[in-house]
């Protein structure tokens, strides 16, 4: 069982828009409500696989209603602690190429004991853990880190900015960044997959077990003390990116707590979320999308490979 944390989930509104016109009337060809927040998606596509997964989040109001009813429709078992405030709704706009325009409402604050009880059902969680996505207002940068520190078992950590630098310094087992997010932890610049490699070492060598890193159309990277390794696969027809990188995290973290290698786990996390990126909205892949992914890997990656833009 994977347990998720999802201090500030949403519900996802996704709208197709054929030729997106800043300040005119736009009219969508389509739209879908999808449960949302990373941790969220992260159990989704778990479940949706095959794999035993429990989120914990968060919810109020209106739409923290609508949120649980999403989360059972889908089949999701969740833990809910409820909030005095309203969970958010995020906007994402698609083009028919798969190009994404998002809009994110900040969440509601939580009170002092609203965090503490998110904390303490984490802290009741067996098996790994997987803390994911921005902190609502109300919790200190360091939420994440000091679950990290008081947790027994495993933890994987998929955040940014802030709470990303506080969590690496409590040692995960884990981290996801993407190529943005670890350029802002290690103050470089990381033009070409050399550069990734060294910015994930540098963070190993401070006591982060895992550095995994999403790179979009240029695939995934894995690095550890021992292993790097390098995955990829093509969309020829991508509809939307949003949670392409949660589902990425679920294909790894399905194979590595099923007893699977680094190559085999990123190999299965990058068949997942290039998958996602051929589906609407927020949609994760059940196997019938993942099987039809063909992914190139390999252990010896021409490190100076330029990253596209």
């Amino acid at each position: 069982m994977i347990t998720t944390l999802t201090p500030n989930p949403s519900i996802d509104r996704t709208m197709l828009v054929e030729n997106l016109l800043p300040g005119e009337v736009n009219r969508a060809a389509s739209s879908r409500t999808d449960p949302g927040g990373k941790g969220v998606n992260v159990a989704r596509a778990l479940i949706r696989n095959g794999h035993p997964a429990r989120a914990i989040l968060p919810l109020g109001g209106p739409d923290g209603e609508l949120l649980a009813s999403l989360l059972q429709n889908a089949g999701v078992p969740f833990d809910a602690i409820p909030i005095a405030g309203t969970t958010r709704t995020n906007m994402a706009i698609v083009d028919p190429t798969g190009t994404t325009t998002k809009v994110n409402e900040p969440g509601p604050e939580l009170s002092r004991n609203e965090v503490n009880r998110l904390a303490n059902a984490v802290g009741r969680a067996a098996g790994p853990v997987v803390l994911c996505g921005s902190l609502p207002p109300g919790t200190h940068d360091s939420f994440l880190a000091e679950i990290i520190a008081g947790h027994p078992g495993r933890v994987a950590v998929d955040t940014s900015g802030a709470p990303l630098a506080a969590a690496v310094t409590a040692k995960p087992w884990l981290i996801k960044p993407n190529r943005e997010e670890l350029a802002e932890l290690t103050g470089r610049e990381l033009p070409t997959l050399r550069a990734v490699v060294d910015a994930a070492r540098e963070l190993l060598a401070n006591g982060v077990g895992v550095v995994v890193v999403s790179l979009g159309s240029d695939g995934a990277l894995w690095v550890d003390p021992n292993v790097i390794h390098h995955a990829k696969a093509t969309v020829t027809e991508p509809r939307s990116t949003v949670g392409a990188g949660d589902c990425l995290l679920a294909g790894v973290l399905s194979a590595l707590t099923s007893g699977n290698d680094p190559a085999t786990a990123l190999s299965r996390g990058v068949a997942w979320g290039a998958a996602a990126v051929a589906l609407p909205g927020s949609a994760v892949p059940g196997p019938t999308d993942v099987t039809t992914v063909a992914v190139t890997s390999t252990h010896e990656p021409d490190l100076e490979t330029v990253l596209a833009d």
